[in-house]
């Protein structure tokens, strides 16, 4: 763990740290500069939902050093019960500001993650857009009985900043398990961010993601897998909070 204190929130039993884009991307950097560990991570509606039940999950997002918001639905939903909220911080925005931090300041990185071929484009778009970037090692996410030989690659590789983009909760449980023998200063896990990058899914228009509508933009990129996933998660959080709202508005006054 490093020393910094961020302003620790919390929703529905999911911490997170109300700070700015630019605070977060800060705290990054010092910790990179000072060469203190730092994992970094992300929370969403979906997250927060499968936290209440999955204990690894819940316990793999609480030990992150920081953790963001995103997701305007989480952000609108804190409010909601009162709970301040400086900003949503994209994975997505976040994980390129940092990728310009690395090629200004020589931060070697390795990206983890997605299937073979949606590495290799997206390996391919980032060195053109990233001249300068150190990309030391890459490898895909399908390596699950081969942890230890991955994490001894990563090791090896130089790389001070780790990107995972594998679906949770096993990006959080693979990240909280090996994160001692990682070798990096700085892990963040990033979903689905290379397909992006490697252009096999579309993000969502800027519109729709100022009004909380990403997630039905994915759903109508993948209907089959997203849309039952979105439906429910979304519905069990609008539950969840009309239930804490009450809570709060049953509390005899202090």
């Amino acid at each position: 763990m490093t020393s910094f204190q961020p302003l620790r929130s919390n929703i529905l039993g999911s911490p997170f740290d109300n700070l700015s884009k630019s605070a977060t991307l800060a705290r990054i950097e010092e910790s990179l500069k000072l060469k203190q560990f730092m994992q970094h991570c992300v929370i969403n509606v979906a997250k927060v939902i499968h936290m209440r039940k999955d204990l690894a999950l819940q316990q793999a997002v609480s030990s992150c050093d920081l953790i963001s918001v995103d997701g305007m639905g989480v952000v609108w939903g804190a409010r909601f019960l009162g709970i301040p909220v400086t900003e949503r911080v994209a994975g997505i925005d976040l994980f390129f500001s940092l990728l310009e931090l690395a090629e200004k300041n020589n931060h070697p990185v390795f990206l983890l993650g997605a299937k073979a071929e949606v590495l290799e484009l997206a390996v391919a778009n980032l060195q053109q857009r990233y001249p300068q970037l150190q990309i030391v090692g890459n490898h895909h996410g399908y390596f699950w009985g081969n942890e230890a030989e991955i994490v001894d690659k990563i090791r090896q590789s130089g790389a001070e900043m780790l990107f995972v983009a594998i679906t949770s909760p096993k990006k959080e449980v693979f990240i909280e398990h090996w994160k001692s023998t990682l070798g990096v200063t700085f892990v963040m896990g990033v979903g689905g961010t290379f397909d992006i990058v490697a252009g096999i899914t579309r993000r969502a228009p800027l519109w729709m993601q100022k009004n909380g509508l990403e997630w039905f933009f994915r759903a109508l990129q993948e209907p089959r897998r997203m849309w039952q996933r979105y439906f429910l998660t979304n519905t069990l959080f609008l539950f969840a909070l009309l239930n804490e709202k009450l809570k709060l508005l049953l509390q005899p006054p202090k």
